[in-house]
């Protein structure tokens, strides 16, 4: 019986914290729209790894500044624009979680926005301070077979 109690005491809890990380992804795509740098770079824990979809390592927060800062201001262009959508979470603990994301990036066309190419980031997210925040994250490019 008092596993059972638990676990329904658990569940909301669980619900709160999956729709927090969701938010941050969310948080991404709109800074990543928007491109707006320093909302970006706020989503990080000071010590974050960030691996970008090319292959390049950014070791804390002031590298993660320094390469998004240089590359997000236009990265887009006038019809680009990009969606995130958790595909799966995974908690390793209460406090971390791996969650994976479905990137498209699209390019506007004729009117329309089609879909350029895919994505399919890992973000290990850190729960501080009652703040979920991007800790160790990978991005990958989908290449068709």
């Amino acid at each position: 019986m008092d596993n059972a109690v638990t676990a329904t005491a658990a569940a909301p809890a669980r619900d709160a914290d999956i729709a927090a990380l969701t938010e941050v992804v969310a948080a991404v795509e709109h800074a990543q729209n928007n491109e707006l740098p320093e909302e970006f770079i706020g989503l990080f824990r000071a010590d974050a790894v960030w691996t970008t979809g090319h292959g390049k390592l950014l070791v804390g927060r002031d590298a993660i500044a320094a390469f998004t800062r240089q590359v997000l201001p236009g990265a887009f262009g006038r019809d680009g624009s990009v969606t995130f959508e958790v595909a799966h979470v995974l908690f390793l603990r209460p406090d971390v979680a791996a969650v994976k994301v479905r990137q498209r990036y699209y390019t506007r066309r004729r009117g329309e926005p089609e879909l350029d190419s895919e994505g399919t980031p890992l973000f290990v997210m850190t729960k501080e301070d009652g703040r979920w925040l991007l800790t160790a994250c990978q991005n990958t490019v989908v290449h068709d077979a």
